[in-house]
């Protein structure tokens, strides 16, 4: 799935993104509510993880804008706020489900998946590109048929590529999604990976699915 984190603590925003890549999943990290109002409005999200207290546009006032737009993506809230009014007050919102903090990190996982499959039950867990086609259950690629052999790093690098499909994405944004930790700019790590996926999925295939735009960052598409 692909979640979004509204959460302005930044020790708790990474380690919820950690614990939610680690499960194989997309995640995008917003610390303030206008930002994530626009990102809802414009991102095909399938879960948010949304802190009540937020600066600016709390959470529930976020939940009631997105409901007020019709932006159904089921949201679990989050706060240090545990009563039960407060719980109350969020699910009336518009929110789906509640969890206060301090929380275990796997019964936040555990609610994000439920959300996920409440939103679309039947969705497939598989993402194709062309021919290229990647289960995400089994985290097995393949081509034609043929079965590509990937490393951990490598899966969740094309797993991001194939979820933005016909986007550019940028280097530091790869690092973000796919590394998860600060990186020194000079370093060639993304472009050694992208040039083992690209020997993997491309190498003895046409047509090629993964591009290099220059200055830019690297697109995973079928030509046009």
């Amino acid at each position: 799935m692909r979640v979004l984190v509204v959460e302005d603590e930044k020790k708790t925003a990474a380690f919820v993104r950690k614990a939610l890549q680690a499960e194989g999943h997309a995640v995008d990290v917003l610390p303030d509510g206008a930002s994530a109002l626009t990102a809802v409005a414009n991102t095909p999200f399938d879960v948010v993880v949304l802190d009540v207290m937020l600066p600016g546009c709390d959470g529930l006032s976020l939940v009631r804008q997105m409901r007020d737009r019709r932006i159904a993506t089921p949201v679990l809230l989050l706060s240090a706020r545990g009563a039960v009014d407060e719980r109350v007050a969020g699910l009336n919102a518009g929110a789906d489900d509640y969890l206060p903090k301090p929380f275990a990190l796997d019964e936040l996982i555990a609610r994000v998946r439920a959300l996920g499959r409440r939103n679309d039950p039947v969705k497939s867990p598989t993402l194709r590109v062309g021919d290229l086609v990647l289960d995400t259950i089994s985290r097995q690629a393949s081509r034609l048929g043929q079965i590509m052999e990937l490393t951990r790093r490598e899966y969740l690098l094309l797993e991001y590529l194939m979820r933005s499909t016909g986007r550019i994405c940028g280097r530091m944004a790869i690092v973000e999604k796919v590394w998860d930790y600060d990186f020194d700019p000079g370093s060639n790590l993304v472009d050694v990976y992208i040039k083992r996926l690209r020997e993997k999925i491309d190498s003895n295939f046409e047509p090629k699915l993964l591009h290099t735009v220059r200055g830019v960052g690297y697109v995973l598409k079928e030509p046009s």
